[in-house]
């Protein structure tokens, strides 16, 4: 172990939305911590709502304090070693409320426990928060020194390609659709799968192309479902049955409007009902049989929270590692208020101020900070092996 760094007392925590992967996050901090650093870590509960409860004196510091046999399954697993598989949270997380509420009683909370940083693990909701937090503690003349991991399954987190929680949920809708893609074909149906994936799209577009889909609507490319959306996904389908294919795959993202642009909270319900109505006008027309469809069986499966868990995958557990390493290295050489990111197969980090920066920027426009390229490389992919993703055309480059 090296010890030639000042020990300090550093905090974790989760906030938002769970996903896989956290809990990995956390073993790696604590060990890169303890072993490399010979520091302290306090898990905090349940997002900064911790802060509130130590203030209070529900929790006291030591309490909170996470060892190395923190979390020992006698007989089974030693030490953290555990966490490295687990789904979800030990440590709880919040995705309601306001924080900011409560600024001057979490801030207090943070001075009390003694920390020197804290690292912080959340979506740009929570990223936001935390920063917030940290310029009110610097507006009362109080250190709020932190380091953010990004961790979400929509992946829209600017300045990283990856964040903690994504490809787990992608291998959990992947093998979603090639379960029932033998459903759909043995009853000659057209299954709908609604995916999380409030305004950005990478989930449903990543699981649709390894998943087998013939159509994925995404809010960056076909964001409103007008006529000429449901008509495009119909005349799909009926290509595919031209070529004696009687079922399909539509992967929906849920961020995805109706046709008048507003929020639907069951939009493959919605659009299921769209294709059955087209499908039987279509039917009793005189379209030319390119385009004529047979009245449409479709079934509708809505994912939900199911995407959220399952063990995660290998290459969530090496990130969360690589995340929890690099958050721990920062703070020994007194380098706050960065985000950790993967860019180019590598660790490195941004401050938190551009991020923050991003965020805010997606507001202002209505969208995510971090969208799927109308013309990157998946969506090009997708339109080549024939996947139906909106009318609008891309010139190869």
């Amino acid at each position: 172990m090296v010890n030639s760094h000042k020990p300090k007392r550093i905090g974790i925590l989760t906030s938002g939305g769970d996903c896989p992967g956290l809990n990995a996050v956390i073993r790696a901090v604590v060990k890169v911590a303890t072993y490399k650093y010979g520091w302290d870590v306090y898990g905090i509960p349940y997002g900064t709502d911790g802060f509130i409860e130590v203030l209070l004196g529900k929790r006291q510091p030591e309490d909170l304090r996470i060892r190395d046999h923190g979390y020992d399954i006698p007989g089974l697993v030693q030490g953290l070693d555990i966490l490295h598989f687990l789904s979800g949270s030990v440590l709880g997380s919040i995705s309601k409320g306001d924080p900011e509420l409560h600024a001057d009683e979490i801030i207090r909370g943070y001075e009390k426990l003694g920390l020197t940083a804290l690292i912080g693990m959340g979506g740009d909701g929570s990223i936001e928060i935390l920063e917030n937090l940290a310029q009110k503690a610097a507006e009362q003349g109080k250190a709020w020194n932190w380091v953010a991991v990004p961790k979400t399954i929509d992946n829209d987190i600017p300045f990283t390609e990856a964040s903690v929680g994504f490809d787990t949920a992608v291998n959990r809708v992947t093998q979603a659709l090639y379960d029932l893609t033998f459903t759909a074909a043995s009853h000659d149906r057209v299954m709908l799968v609604q995916v999380m994936g409030r305004d950005a799209g990478y989930l449903a577009l990543e699981a649709g192309i390894a998943g087998g889909a013939d159509a994925i609507l995404i809010p960056e490319l076909t964001p409103i479902l007008d006529e000429s959306v449901v008509q495009g996904i119909c005349h799909h389908i009926a290509q595919l049955h031209k070529h004696g294919r009687r079922f399909a795959l539509v992967v929906v993202a849920e961020g995805v409007k109706n046709h008048l642009g507003q929020k639907e909270h069951y939009i493959g319900d919605y659009l299921a009902q769209r294709i059955q109505e087209y499908s039987s006008q279509s039917h009793n027309s005189d379209l030319p049989d390119s385009l004529s469809l047979p009245s449409l069986d479709t079934r509708v499966t809505l994912l939900g929270h199911l995407q959220r868990g399952g063990n995660p995958t290998s290459t969530d557990r090496l990130l969360a590692t690589a995340f929890g390493r690099e958050a721990v290295n920062l703070i020994a050489n007194g380098n706050y208020n960065q985000m950790v990111i993967w860019q180019n197969g590598r660790v490195s980090s941004v401050p938190i101020s551009r991020v923050i920066e991003q965020i805010k920027k997606g507001r202002r426009e209505k969208k995510a900070p971090s969208c799927v390229d109308p013309q990157g490389f998946l969506v090009r992919t997708a339109r080549d092996i024939g996947i139906y993703v909106g009318e609008t055309s891309i010139d190869d480059q």
